[in-house]
This record gives structure tokens, C-alpha cells and sequence, in this order.
């Protein structure tokens, strides 16, 4: 990895971008990196927009801060877009990961990004998440694009961590479904 790498989610309470950060965390533990992972949230309720924040790196961290600059921002969902500025503070040579239906084309054009040096990565993580899981909830789909559209872990590690924390507290073939649409959303997305 080199250095640090912030990562800023953006969701809807309830929609597990906190979850997803965690396992993020864990699974670059167990590959040998520092982490934070952490929410921002105040008294919002299930579907008011949240933010939470992953940092990965090789040396130990020693800020205490929300991102402000991120390296990578994932949007669990898209209807988020135009209510919240989501690509503030993205850093020149970025990822931006969206879960929506719309080409990376499109989305380059919707959030005004034409000409700037963001790399743009979609998935429709919403329909992966329904015909595996049978409910609207995007942060593991969202994993599997993560994998691919940085480069920074091992999709195989994060289907581990997957199976190691959701096999404590959910059935084995609900987590089985989890790490199916952790394969389906790494082989579906689209970079542009």
C-alpha cells in the first residue's frame, strides 16, 4: 500500500456502510495493515444519510478526524446523489464507487466531473443484493466492487472475513448468499 488511504462511505442508516467498513478494517488487519473504521452519525434515524470513514495503512495512524480528502468514496445508495455533495474533498486520481443502474459515463456527466482525473466505478449492487440476499441491503456487494475498482485487497480475503463475522451471528447459507454477491458485484462492475 505505501501510505494511507481514506476511504469515505456514504448510505442510508440501516443500509450497512458501517458493517461494510469494519469488514473492510478486519480483512486489511488480517493482511498485515493499520485501520480505523467509524461512523458519523448523530440521532439520525434508519434512512436518514450517514457517512462513516475506513483508513488502511502500512505504518500506524495517528489521525483522529472524519475524512475530508478522500482517496476512495463508495455511495451505497444512489438516491443519495444530488441530496449529498459526494465526491467533496475526492482526491485528484480517486475511485468514486456508486451502486446504481447508470454507466460510469452518465454519472460522470450527472456530478459534473468531465475532465477531471476520477476514476468512476458502478455496480448495481441494489438488484446483486435482491436476488442473492432477498432485501435491499448493498455493503457486501459493495466489497466485491471495492476489490476490483482499487486494487487495495484481496477479494478472496474480504469473502473470508465475510464468512468468519457473519458466520457468528447469521445462518450459513445467509452468509453464503452474502459472499454470492460479493462474487457477483466483482465480476459486474463497470469501470469508466
Amino acid at each position: 500500500m505505501g501510505k494511507l488511504i481514506e476511504i469515505r462511505w456514504h448510505a442510508r442508516g440501516g443500509q450497512g456502510a458501517v458493517t461494510a467498513g469494519k469488514l473492510l478494517a478486519e480483512t486489511a488487519l488480517g493482511a498485515g495493515f493499520y485501520f480505523q473504521a467509524f461512523p458519523d452519525y448523530g440521532a439520525e434515524r434508519m434512512g436518514a444519510p450517514i457517512r462513516a470513514y475506513t483508513r488502511l495503512s502500512d505504518s500506524p495512524i495517528t489521525l483522529h478526524s472524519p475524512v475530508l480528502e478522500p482517496d476512495v468514496v463508495i455511495v451505497l445508495d444512489p438516491t443519495l446523489l444530488g441530496v449529498v455533495d459526494v465526491t467533496e474533498g475526492l482526491k485528484e486520481n480517486g475511485v468514486l464507487l456508486i451502486n446504481t443502474t447508470e454507466p460510469p459515463e452518465e454519472i460522470r456527466k450527472r456530478l459534473n466531473l468531465e475532465g477531471k482525473n476520477i476514476r468512476i466505478f458502478t455496480v448495481d449492487a441494489s438488484t446483486i443484493a435482491i436476488q442473492e440476499l432477498g432485501r435491499e441491503i448493498t455493503n457486501t456487494p459493495m466489497l466485491g466492487a471495492f476489490c476490483v475498482a482499487t486494487g487495495l485487497l484481496d477479494l478472496n480475503k474480504i469473502m473470508e472475513q465475510v464468512r468468519k463475522d457473519f458466520g457468528k451471528k447469521l445462518r450459513p447459507d445467509v452468509v453464503e448468499a452474502n459472499v454470492r454477491a460479493i462474487q457477483r458485484a466483482a465480476q459486474e462492475v463497470k469501470q469508466g
